[in-house]
């Protein structure tokens, strides 16, 4: 007899790659510098404050980050507050990490990603389209992460947009990391 738990397939469970994707995805703040040309053609320099906060939905299947920064001219003077909504987890099909966003400009992308150790990087998917990401974390120590954000247009080489030294929240949860 056939039943019901037989012919529907069940949700993937959530296994060993969500605990190392968590290790990346940590409550922050955030300083650092948007290089000039970083948001287009003619923008100039700026220092960036910010946070990320961070929660799993359906039962650690997904990560979902929300950041916000403040933007600012190096003279202190306040230009714009960014925000961006991040879903990132594992895609057993693909055999990769994927992330969705989408941010306060209207910008949405699917990126694909990898664990080397320590770093986590994340890519846009479409290896032709006219704008490219590619972001960064690197666990330095258990008080800091590095993050970096680099553009590629055009098919041209990735160059650095913004890098910024993210402070975890609470050092517990980063314990046993180096």
């Amino acid at each position: 007899m056939t039943t019901i738990s037989d012919t529907v397939p069940a949700p993937i469970t959530p296994g060993p790659e969500m605990q190392a994707l968590a290790r990346f995805h940590r409550d922050v703040s955030w300083d650092g510098v948007i290089q000039a040309d970083g948001m287009g053609p003619g923008t100039p320099r700026m220092t960036a404050t910010g946070t990320g906060l961070h929660h799993v939905i359906q039962d650690g299947r997904w990560i979902v980050g929300d950041y916000e920064q403040d933007q600012y001219l190096l003279d202190g003077t306040f230009v714009l507050r960014w925000q961006l909504h991040w879903v990132a987890g594992w895609d057993p099909t693909a055999q990769e990490y994927r992330a969705t966003i989408a941010d306060c400009y209207g910008h949405t992308d699917v990126l694909r990603g990898r664990i080397d150790g320590d770093l986590l990087t994340f890519q846009t998917m479409d290896e032709h389209a006219p704008v490219r990401i590619r972001l960064y974390w690197h666990l330095e120590a258990a008080d800091r992460i590095i993050w970096r954000n680099e553009l590629s247009l055009n098919g041209g080489p990735f160059e650095l947009v913004e890098r910024y030294v993210c402070r975890p929240r609470d050092l517990s949860a980063m314990a046993g990391l180096p």
